[in-house]
């Protein structure tokens, strides 16, 4: 039985940590606000960016997850650098691979679908901190230092998650009500969706995989659909009216940028929603046996996993037969 230290109890912490107890580990989950233990993980509270805290907590470990979620883009510079430099640390002390939950950000505008070696020639502040993370955990594997790899995922659908960490998600009750839902961008360019569960059934993967050490994997993620089709299938699956989508044009956003921090963050990712976004994961599946969950199952998990009173449906994260 193998000791697998999970740092960060988000949606996607959470389901790597069940997805480890359920195939027999050990597991340690660390957080700010720490938890409650039970016979089958153990929660503790630790700053992620205190790196001797963090390594004194990690201790002994055969493989620590990066599943941590810093504030809103605009603290992304001030939070990021600290605890990526403190994951880093604590994996080299412990002599634990580091499996690090990674994003598209990095590619910038991309040219086609986005592969594991695609240049990472993002040119916005966010692209290129994590991109940078990324070339730091890479030194340091190609040093010696620790064994690492990164998995990639696009924009987070699923059950359990918080309406401010998915751009589907949080037009749910918009849509339930039979609103209009205004998106970022063109609501009918291809997007690439990843499903939480699956996120954790690649995090696990990798970390049981000395394939996986030394470079980046992307995550399997159903064939992409635009905001608009999303939205229309999750409304359906509610038993809502048929969705109303429209995108907010960019001169509102920018002038609203004036005043709201927040505003200009996402103008500066407005590649990612203006033209197709779409991630290719072929070789994951060819290498790591993993494929996506479908669709249809995933908007039926998503809807049921926001529903009050409903049960979330599980993600299968399957192994290709």
């Amino acid at each position: 039985m193998a000791r697998h230290v999970v740092v960060g109890k988000g949606p996607v912490g959470s389901a790597t940590a069940q997805l480890l107890t359920e195939q027999g580990h050990e597991v340690l989950v660390l957080s700010r606000s720490g938890g409650v233990s039970t016979d089958r993980v153990e929660h503790r509270a630790v700053d992620a960016s205190d790196a001797e805290a963090l390594t004194s907590a990690v201790g002994r470990a055969d493989t620590v997850y990066n599943a941590v979620n810093p504030g809103d883009y605009t603290t992304w510079t001030r939070d990021w650098p600290p605890v990526a430099a403190a994951l880093l640390a604590a994996a080299e002390h412990s002599g634990a691979g580091l499996v690090i939950m990674g994003n598209l950000y990095g590619y910038g505008r991309p040219s086609g679908p986005m592969t594991p070696q695609s240049p990472l020639a993002a040119t916005d502040v966010k692209g290129r901190l994590r991109a940078q993370m990324w070339a730091d955990a890479l030194a340091a594997h190609q040093a010696g230092r620790v064994r690492a790899t990164e998995a990639r995922a696009s924009d987070f659908v699923g059950p359990g998650i918080p309406a401010a960490q998915s751009h589907l998600v949080r037009q749910l009750d918009t849509l339930r009500r039979g609103r209009r839902a205004w998106v970022i961008g063109d609501p009918d360019v291809p997007h690439s969706w990843t499903h939480v569960p699956d996120v954790a059934a690649t995090l696990v993967a990798l970390g049981g995989d000395d394939r996986s050490w030394g470079r980046a994997w992307h995550v399997p993620s159903p064939a992409p659909r635009s905001q608009r089709q999303a939205l229309t299938d999750l409304a359906r699956a509610m038993g809502a009216p048929p969705a109303r989508v429209s995108g907010v044009p960019w001169p509102v956003l920018r002038a609203a940028g004036l005043a709201v921090p927040l505003m200009r963050e996402i103008l500066a990712i407005r590649h990612q929603w203006d033209q197709e976004f779409v991630l290719d994961a072929t070789e994951t599946t060819a290498v790591l046996g993993l494929t996506e969950t479908p669709w249809d199952d995933v908007v039926r998990a998503t809807v049921e996993g926001v529903q009050p009173g409903s049960t979330s449906a599980a993600g299968t994260g399957r192994l290709k037969k």
